[in-house]
């Protein structure tokens, strides 16, 4: 089996970039890692890392189901970061619609780093 690039846009194989983040066994080191990690997430359907990487005062609004269904439903294509500073990330998700046209979810997004570990908090929507 060949290795496969990341598919957050690192240019670095998945083994090497994001696995280790939704294997536990690295902490995303700044907010940008953690959106890469979290879009990587979505691509591969890993619910589980999408909830625990929500910070705690919002994951009454989320829940592994519903990210899980997120992320099976929507064939995504691409991840093109705009900006990124310590604790915002604003991008562009480039993905499928039923219609199989390109649309873009651009958002900025906002992280709290608690106790060494960067948590997604929320986010605003451009249109």
């Amino acid at each position: 089996m060949h290795p496969i690039n990341c598919p957050c846009g690192s240019g670095i194989t998945f083994q090497l970039c994001c696995q280790p983040y939704h294997l536990k066994t690295k902490t995303a080191p700044t907010a940008e890692a953690l959106m890469r990690s979290r879009y990587s997430a979505f691509v591969v359907a890993d619910a589980d890392y999408l909830f625990e990487t929500t910070h705690s005062s919002k994951r009454k609004n989320h829940s592994k189901s519903g990210y899980l269904s997120s992320a099976k439903n929507t064939k995504w294509l691409k991840l093109e970061i705009v900006f990124s500073a310590f604790d915002v990330v604003e991008f562009k998700a480039y993905y499928l619609n039923k219609k199989f046209q390109t649309e873009v979810l651009h958002e900025k997004s906002n992280f709290r780093l608690e106790y060494g570990q960067w948590y997604y908090v929320d986010g605003v929507y451009y249109l």
